[in-house]
Formats: C-alpha cells, structure tokens, sequence
C-alpha cells in the first residue's frame, strides 16, 4: 500500500491513550418501520399506479469529532524525554495541568520511562562511592564520616525538581542548583564535590560513583537495584488494563560498548617459567572476570611466538624475547579482542618468527594493528563496530629504528608518523569513527607524564583522537583531559616480570572506556597488583586509593 504509515509506536501511544475516552461514543442511527400495503377497495381491483410506500425518515450519522487529548508533563521531567513522548504520542501538550487529559509524573505502578541517574564526582576523585543509605543520609543533610560529608549535592533544577518529589524534600544546605551547562566546571573548580546528572549528560571528566557497589556503566547493571532509577508513568487518566507498554529509557545496553586497554604484556623469562608450573591460565585467574567481561579487550603483546622458542632462562641476561606457541592459550582464555604490534620486542627472533605469529593471530581469529607483515599493513587501522558504535584504533612504535622494522615488504612494528595519523584521524572522524591511538613510546620509571609523551599525546589530541594511551609504560603514569581528548601516559605491566624491582612496577591500571550512541561518556580505573611474577590481583580499596592519589597528584589536570 502507498500512502503515509504513521510510526507503530505513535499509533500505540494514541490508541492507548484515546481508547477509555472513545468507549461508549457510539453514534445513532434512526431506521424508519418498513411501509406496508394499502387495503384493496375492491377484490381483484389494484389503483392504475403503484401506491407509493411512506417517505422513510433517514438519520444521516453525524461524524464523530475527533478525540483532542492533551498530556500534561511535569516540569521536572527531562527535556530528551519529553520530546520522545511528544514524537512518538503526536498528542499536544497541556499548559495547565488542569486542562490536561492525561497527566505524566512519578509511578513506579505503571511506568511509561524509567530514567537513569548518576552519582557523580570530578574525575580526579579517590572515593569509589557510597552506599545508598549514606546517599540518602546526604540528602537528609546528616551524612558523617564520609570524603563526601558536608558537601551538597550538585545539580540541575530539574534534577532536584524530580528527586524532591521522589525522595521529598532535600534538607537545607543538602543540595546545590547550578545550571546544567555549569554543573562540570563547577564541580571541577570545587573540588571535593559531587552530585547527580542524568545518564545521557555523562561525559569523561566526570567520574561515576558507585551506590551500593552497582552503576550505570557496569554492563551488568540491574535498574531494579539501583537507587537513581527515576519511574515515571500516568498520574492521572488511565492506560488500558493488560498492554504491554514500550518502555523509554535514556540508557539502552544495546547502544554500549566497553573497551579495555592494558599495558606492558611479554610472556617471557619468569613469567613464562610460573605459567610452565602453574599453568597457562594461571596469571589471570583473580583479574580474569575483569578482562573477559568487557566487550573489546586490547592486549600490547610485545614479544614474538616462535616454535623454536626456547623454555625460559631466567639467569639471561640479554633482551631477546620470544613466546612459546602454547603461550597463546593465556591471551584466548582473557577474550582478547584485539592486539597491538607496535612494542620493541617484535622483532626480536627475525622475520619468520613475526610471519608465524600473524599467521597464529589469524588463525584465531584475533585482529592486530601497529605493526604487520609488511609496512603498508601495518598502518593500517583496526576498524570494529559494536552495538552502532564505530571504533578505530590506529598504533606505532615512537622510538623508531629498529624498534620498528615495518618498511617495504618486511614485517614489524610502524614507526610513528604523526602527519600521517594525522591525517588518518582526520578522515576515520569524517566516517564516523572514535578513534583510540595507542603509543610504544619512550619509558620512564616515573608517575609525572615526561615531556616527549606529553609532546606527542598532545598532538594526536588536537587533531582529533578520542583517546590517546600509551602502552610503554612499566608502571603508571598521569593523565590529561586535552582538547576534548582523554590521555593516559602509561597504563603499567598487565602480564611481565617486573615484580619486586624496587619501582612502582607492582601495580597497574586497567583503563575501561564506555562508549555509548557513538560518544566516549566514561572511563572507569581498575587498578591491579603483583603477587608474583605473573600474577595479580584486583587492588584492595587502601591499595587503590593510596595508588589514585599517586597518580592523580602527577596528572596534568
């Protein structure tokens, strides 16, 4: 059929609504009694014209009005949600909640939308949240012994519109207004603070407080056990009884995605002598869950896989790496999803070694980028998309030489050329690519981002990268919100000996980047420590405060 077909939803919404009102609206129609024969003067004798049957009275119906309804919407409601219920009901709406037919605000009975919140603090904020009965003790202005205590709530007008009729008024002093476009900056230059804002406002430099150890960025998240899940549904008027309603909410799963980036990994010397003991497996077996739950998990395996490897000599002293093939068996039990090639051990055992490790890559399926088996491939980006969002990553080696020997038909890692990847941002932007660049550049045994990363992070920023990172790092470096951009300096070890080495190479970060509806909106820290010389673990709340303070106090914020 041809014509306009209004949206399925829109015509749900309408009959939904409409129906109660449209019940018992029938319009009369009067039929006149049949006429019947006139009695014969005579027997046999019939008038020379047809006796002509009573005029029937004929009702034409008159045409039913239709139902003008209007909805009347809470002012507190959100601005995204009242256009998606005004587009999908095609009902005006009421100025006066009086006149209004339908009226929309709090019910978690029946419930149209449920809306998403967050807790939120500054980034560079060492607590990981609270629980909910301290967050309700805030708003009640009687919050002790807490980092937050004494601090009000930030927050939009509207937020504290719909709060305050879900948990009733705040007391005095508990919460702060501050326009929306204001609430970031306010909170940065107020530092400690903290506050709530919808899902959809998230963005990097704010980080995202736990409540009762569950938030909106787990993708394990349950809305039912998540105090800042707001319902909202009819008031006043009816829905009819039995309907399965669509649901609105500002944060649908289906439009997330995580990426995990890691650091140093080369599964060499004794940590390959601990996984020949314990097991292939045995150094993921306490950050397993963390690696294997996110949706893309980007591995920098710096060294070569080689047949003719042999087992581990932990009394050498030379720096030529290879793996052993049944190493891999670590990398697929994590869920790798994507390795990067641009480390300086790549090269190590030759040209065939490098071939049979891409071949190996392959065959896993298991997709590598800064680096190749000639220079053309690899620079070349790693191109993905998960659940509509579209992801880039670009890689090389900044120290070059022969770091770096992808030149010509020869395999290796790329050496850096920034106007090329400038360029290669530029147009991976233009068709709608996030773009994360990761870095093998110089290390230095230092928490303070050193002036040749900062030099080249900050380029790849102003023209464009959503995230820069660099995998050199043996221990954790600062970080930088730069030009709309996220940087981190250096990430740390996630699978190399360096335990006990009188540096800060015991402990690491896992940087876990949240894309949703095609924006990078968060990264969550997971900080990570050695026990041996290839195993960590999660960090315990002390260690990964006293580590955040470490790192957040050497960041160029």
């Amino acid at each position: 059929m041809s014509g306009y077909h209004p949206p399925a939803r829109r015509i749900f919404w309408i009959i939904s609504l409409a129906a109660l009102l449209l019940q018992g609206c029938q319009s009369a129609v009067e039929i006149a009694p049949a006429a019947t024969s006139r009695p014969d003067d005579s027997a046999g004798n019939f008038p020379a014209q047809p006796a002509q049957s009573p005029t029937p009275r004929v009702v034409t119906p008159t045409p039913q009005e239709p139902v003008q309804l209007s909805l009347w919407v809470e002012p507190y409601f959100p601005a995204d949600l009242v256009r998606q219920i005004s587009a999908e009901s095609g009902l005006p709406l009421a100025t006066e909640a009086g006149e209004a037919d339908i009226q929309l605000g709090i019910n978690a009975t029946q419930p149209l939308a449920r809306w998403v919140y967050a807790l939120v603090a500054p980034f560079p904020t060492v607590s990981q949240g609270v629980t909910s009965a301290e967050l309700q003790a805030a708003w009640e202005g009687r919050l002790v012994d807490s980092p937050f205590a004494g601090l009000p709530l930030l927050m939009d007008e509207n937020t504290l519109g719909i709060f305050a009729e879900f948990w009733g008024s705040p007391a005095d002093g508990a919460v702060q207004v501050v326009p929306a476009g204001q609430l970031l900056d306010t909170a940065w230059k107020s530092q400690p603070a903290w506050g709530i804002v919808s899902f959809e406002s998230l963005e990097p430099r704010w980080k995202v407080l736990q409540v009762d150890g569950s938030s909106p960025l787990q993708q394990d998240f349950t809305p039912a056990n998540y105090p800042l899940v707001i319902p909202l549904g009819v008031t006043r008027g009816e829905l009819l009884a039995g309907e399965n309603y669509p649901i609105i909410t500002n944060r649908d799963p289906q439009k997330m995605t995580t990426v995990m980036l890691t650091g140093v990994t080369a599964l060499v010397r004794a940590t390959a002598e601990t996984m020949r003991r314990y097991g292939m497996t045995y150094p993921a077996q306490d950050i397993g869950p963390w690696l294997r739950t996110t949706d893309i998990l980007h591995v920098n395996n710096e060294v070569p896989f080689d047949p003719s490897c042999p087992n581990p000599d932990l009394t050498t002293q030379e720096l030529v790496f290879c793996s052993r093939p049944e190493y891999l068996e670590l990398l697929l039990d994590i869920g790798t999803d994507v390795v990067e090639l641009s480390g300086d051990h790549f090269a190590d055992r030759g040209p065939e070694a490098m071939r049979y490790t891409l071949d190996l890559y392959r065959e896993n399926g298991i997709p590598y980028y800064g680096g190749g088996s000639t220079e053309e491939e690899a620079r070349q980006p790693l191109l993905l998309e998960h659940n509509g969002n579209r992801i880039a990553f670009l890689g090389c080696n900044a120290k070059g030489g022969g770091y770096a020997t992808a030149r010509g038909d020869q395999p290796g890692a790329v050496a850096c050329d920034y106007e090329y990847l400038a360029g290669e941002i530029d147009r991976l932007r233009a068709e709608g690519y996030l773009v994360i660049v990761t870095l093998q550049h110089f290390e230095y045994y230092t928490f303070e981002p050193q002036p040749r990363l900062v030099e080249s992070f900050r380029f790849l920023a102003e023209n464009g990268a959503t995230i820069v990172s660099g995998s050199q790092a043996h221990q954790p470096h600062g970080m930088e919100f730069y030009a709309g951009s996220f940087l981190h300096y250096g990430l740390g070890n996630l699978f190399f000996d360096q335990y006990h080495f009188d540096l800060p190479t015991d402990s690491a970060l896992l940087d876990r980047h949240v894309i949703y509806a095609g924006r990078h909106i968060s990264t969550e820290l997971l900080g990570i420590k050695f026990v041996d010389f290839a195993r960590s673990r999660p960090m315990t709340d002390k260690e990964f405060r006293e580590l955040l303070e470490q790192v957040f106090a050497a960041s160029l914020w």
